[in-house]
């Protein structure tokens, strides 16, 4: 569903431009030759360049560098897709609204490569030996915060302005849904050991917050991309308020609960790092117990803050049918 982001009288009803004052030739190899096209060409390179370096001296083991390599292919490929589409003038038959998804999947891929650009060097080369595997990942790890920088730069140009008719995912409750669903996930990871909340239910009770707030706002995400807001018993606008306030007081409950029973002593806990056993062990790829638990408050705490703005956000959209 279409909106605009102030509540002002729709001025505009154009589709996206570039930020830099000049559309985005479409359906012709020209798209390739404006901004927007020439960013794209970056994307493309630096992820392939990052992967291509690594998979040369199969400096991809373990955990983390599967994860990085998943992360730039992936980018890779997408991005690919999209200048494709564009070249070839086939967003008509994209099975995805293209109002919303170029920019949503720009938000994801800057997000998968600064997490790349940063779990990549921390976790994985600073423990290669010195020779020409590290010198290949200390190039990758370049090439992927130039991706990084690329993708945030495309939501940046790409992203609504006052006025503007545009996707919701174009706006900045949209892109909070991103990093929401982002942040989750990652959370997800640093509690896939269950023993971390299994032993109280006040931590069950965090685990489903993480797990309802994610499942609402990736349902919020697909409606948009799919373009079937309608199919809803309710207004779209309604379950998109209803679902930042409800995340608000949901994730509120999880910053409270979740460091009360993971770090106060008066529930079994271990307020500092070095009385948790687990973490005397030392290894590049091993995250021990505390470690795992301060992130998760950490990410809760980001998401807390992610959810507050979206709902605030929420409230300056007006949404129209076009």
């Amino acid at each position: 569903m279409p909106v605009t982001v102030t509540r002002t009288t729709i001025t505009t009803t154009t589709a996206s431009s570039s930020g830099l004052g000049s559309p985005t030739v479409l359906g012709s190899p020209r798209a390739l030759t404006q901004p927007l096209g020439l960013l794209r060409l970056v994307q493309l390179l630096s992820t392939c360049v990052a992967f291509s370096l690594v998979a040369s001296v199969n400096a991809w083991l373990g955990f983390a560098g599967h994860w990085c390599m998943f992360a730039w292919c992936f980018c890779f490929a997408v991005t690919l897709i999209i200048i494709i589409v564009e070249v070839g003038g086939l967003q008509a038959r994209f099975p995805l609204s293209w109002r919303n998804f170029p920019i949503t999947y720009a938000c994801y891929a800057a997000l998968f490569c600064l997490t790349a650009s940063i779990i990549y060097p921390t976790t994985y080369v600073q423990f290669l030996s010195p020779g020409r595997s590290k010198d290949h990942a200390i190039a990758a790890t370049f090439f992927s915060c130039v991706a990084c920088v690329a993708y945030a730069t495309e939501v940046a140009w790409t992203r609504a302005r006052p006025g503007e008719i545009t996707g919701y995912m174009a706006t900045v409750p949209g892109l909070l849904k991103v990093v929401e669903t982002f942040v989750a996930c990652i959370i997800f990871a640093f509690i896939s050991e269950p023993s971390l909340y299994n032993s109280k239910p006040a931590l069950n009770w965090c685990v489903a917050v993480y797990a309802i707030c994610f499942i609402l706002a990736a349902v919020a995400i697909l409606l948009n991309l799919c373009d079937c807001t309608n199919v809803l018993p309710i207004p779209f606008p309604t379950f998109l308020s209803g679902l930042a306030l409800l995340s608000v007081l949901f994730y509120a409950s999880a910053m409270v609960l979740w460091p009360l029973y993971q770090f106060d002593e008066r529930h079994g806990a271990y307020p500092e790092r070095w009385k948790d056993a687990s973490c005397q062990r030392k290894h590049s790829s091993y995250v021990c117990y505390w470690d795992r638990r301060l992130a998760v408050t950490i990410l809760t705490a980001i998401n807390l803050l992610a959810y507050v703005a979206d709902l605030v956000y929420s409230a300056r959209l007006v949404f129209v049918r076009v």
